[in-house]
């Protein structure tokens, strides 16, 4: 009878934690949301203004006002600064890197040597790769390294209003840039830029010596792009 007694008591003992553990709710593994991939890529274009510096540096044989040889001497032939408007279209792979294509035109000035006045008239193209550099979400730093080419056209500007077109003279190279970008929106962002279209020398020689010419063009751009 004693057995019976225990084995009953042991029953409902067990009886009575199976149903305290029903309360038991069973733990869940949490929930890991992954965190959506931001490759910031995609095809922009934009457009800006800015000021454009020529300057030719000769070296070489000088004459004086007969035309006689007085040596060897250093010019400056032209200093002289364009405003111009620049047009920009590209695609960025990620926030790291991109490829842009640049077009600067109207960059006409007229200046006056020994009371003649000459109009010089540029047009000028780039093609860059662009590392870019994201200081914050954002704000941009980059550079800009390719291939540039301009083609400077001067004109003879007389009394009555009449030309003579002198020629055209094309120049292309190595061309660098510096800049920043900052982003209003996912699509609108506004860069200011300096860029060196082209900057080198040209040598050749007449039969009274040796003669370089160092070019400069440069130009500084305050632009908007779009981004698709």
């Amino acid at each position: 009878m004693k057995n019976i007694v225990l084995s009953a008591v042991a029953v409902l003992a067990m009886s009575s934690f199976a149903v305290a553990g029903g309360d038991i709710a069973p733990v869940e593994e949490p929930v890991v949301v992954p965190e959506p991939v931001v490759t910031d890529s995609g095809f922009y274009i934009g457009a800006a203004y800015g000021y454009l510096t020529n300057t030719v540096d000769y070296t070489g044989p000088v004459y004086d006002a007969n035309g006689n040889y007085a040596g060897q001497g250093s010019v400056n032939l032209l200093d002289d600064s364009h405003n111009e408007f620049m047009i920009d279209a590209g695609y960025k792979f990620n926030q790291y890197v991109a490829i842009e294509g640049r077009y600067w035109f109207g960059a006409d000035t007229t200046y006056t040597v020994d009371g003649q006045a000459y109009d010089v008239s540029i047009d000028a193209w780039g093609l860059y790769v662009k590392p870019m550099y994201p200081v914050t979400d954002a704000f941009d730093v980059y550079a800009l390294l390719g291939y540039g080419s301009t083609d400077a056209t001067i004109s003879q500007k007389f009394a009555n209003n009449g030309y003579n077109q002198w020629g055209t003279d094309s120049l292309d190279g190595f061309s660098w840039g510096i800049g920043a970008a900052y982003s209003f929106t996912d699509n609108i962002s506004v860069f200011v830029d300096y860029t060196s279209i082209y900057n080198d020398d040209d040598t050749y020689t007449t039969t009274d010596g040796d003669v370089s010419l160092d070019t400069t063009q440069d130009t500084w751009n305050f632009g908007l792009n779009y981004q698709f």
